[in-house]
Order: structure tokens, then C-alpha cells, then sequence
């Protein structure tokens, strides 16, 4: 008789296989449960404290119109200048209620990881459906924010940085559990490219805002 998970609630001969059960030569390390759980925490704490802080600074600025926002430095960063705009009230509500409860939901599943649970196939899609779906909404707004706003969120750039590993290193999770179909050979160069992708999405972010806001960085944009 088949052994069913508590978690996931499945047989488990139908799970797909958990990284950790994978052969280590074909297992990047931080796709391995323990590590991509430490992953999530961190991530999911740093994106959670950051969403924290906005609603706490959206709550003061309902209250007091003229607040200044602990992020207001000038013109072109400014927390309190973004809050203004539609974009940061997309869906009808503040943008940062959804970090707050997308957040808690990534430090929740890698605590579960990082205590033993494993998961059904259909949980990591539903999880990769998430991430994908929150990094899409986070190259929105960093694109609404550059050149059409124009002017920077500090905290919403900690929610950016926090989202690109978190969204690289899910990815490359399930493609290494076999969630994510893909031949084992592009399995193998994504998953040994995990941090070398991370650090060009970095380097891509921290150059498009150079040259969004380069008359800032050049002193000519007469602030």
C-alpha cells in the first residue's frame, strides 16, 4: 500500500521527485529543499518587511496628506510621490496589501520546507504560478516607475530585489524536480546559471535606472 504524505496528501509514488531525492551531480544546491527553503525565508521576510513599511507609511499618508514618508529624498525618490499615482493602486486597493500576504505565503512555505513537509506536484505549479505572476506585476511597475513615473520607490526597489532570486531560483526548482518539463540537458545550464542569471538581471535593473534618471546621476536635471 502506497505511503501518503501529510502534506500533500497524495501517494507517494505519484509525487514528483523532491530535489532533495535527486541524484546531487544533477541537483544545483540551492534547488535542494533546505537551501531553497532558507531562500524563501529570507526573501520572503526581506519582500515582507518591505511591504510592511509601505502600508504603514500608505496608512500615515491617508491620515495626514501632507506626511513625509520615511523615503522621501527628493523629487526623483520618493515613496510618498509614487503612492500618488494610479499604478501604486492598480487593482483598486494599495499594491502593497498584496506583498503582505504574497510575502507571508513564501516565508510560510519554507518554513514548512525547511521542517521536513514535501509537496504535491500541483502545489509547486500553483507556487510557481504565483512567483511568475508577481514578478510579471514587479516588471511592471519598475518599468511604470522609469518611464512613465520617473521617479523611485526605495522600498518598492527592495521588493524588486527580493522578487528576482525568488523568481529565478523557483523556477529552476521545479524544472529540477521535473514540474517545469524541460529536456535535462537546458536543465543542466539553467540550473549551474542560477546565480550568473540572478546577478544579469541585477546588472540590468541597476543599469536601466542609470539611464532613466541620468541627467539625476549627471547633476543637469536642475534639482
Amino acid at each position: 500500500m502506497p505511503s501518503i504524505s501529510p502534506v500533500s496528501g497524495t501517494p507517494a509514488q505519484e509525487r514528483t521527485t523532491t530535489p532533495d531525492s535527486a541524484p546531487a551531480a544533477n541537483t544545483p544546491v540551492m534547488a535542494r529543499n533546505r537551501p531553497f527553503g532558507w531562500l524563501l525565508v529570507i526573501t520572503g521576510v526581506i519582500g515582507w518587511l518591505a511591504s510592511g513599511t509601505l502600508v504603514l507609511e500608505k496608512l500615515a499618508v491617508l491620515q495626514d496628506p501632507n506626511h513625509t514618508t520615511v523615503c522621501d529624498v527628493n523629487p526623483f525618490i520618493s515613496c510618498g510621490e509614487v503612492m500618488k499615482t494610479w499604478q501604486s493602486s492598480l487593482f483598486g486597493f494599495p499594491n502593497m496589501f498584496i506583498g503582505i500576504v504574497a510575502f507571508a505565503i513564501i516565508i510560510t512555505v519554507g518554513m514548512a520546507l525547511l521542517s521536513g513537509a514535501t509537496f504535491a506536484r500541483w502545489y509547486w505549479i500553483g507556487l510557481q504560478a504565483g512567483v511568475t505572476l508577481g514578478f510579471i506585476f514587479v516588471v511592471w511597475l519598475w518599468s511604470q516607475a522609469l518611464y512613465d513615473i520617473h521617479v523611485l520607490c526605495p522600498f518598492c526597489m527592495i521588493v524588486w530585489a527580493a522578487m528576482i532570486p525568488l523568481f529565478v531560483w523557483t523556477t529552476i526548482r521545479n524544472i529540477s524536480a521535473g514540474v517545469i518539463p524541460v529536456p535535462s540537458g537546458a536543465a543542466r545550464v539553467v540550473g549551474d546559471s542560477g546565480w550568473i542569471i540572478v546577478a544579469l538581471i541585477y546588472v540590468g535593473v541597476i543599469a536601466s535606472i542609470f539611464f532613466a534618471f541620468i541627467q539625476v546621476f549627471a547633476g543637469t536635471s536642475g534639482f
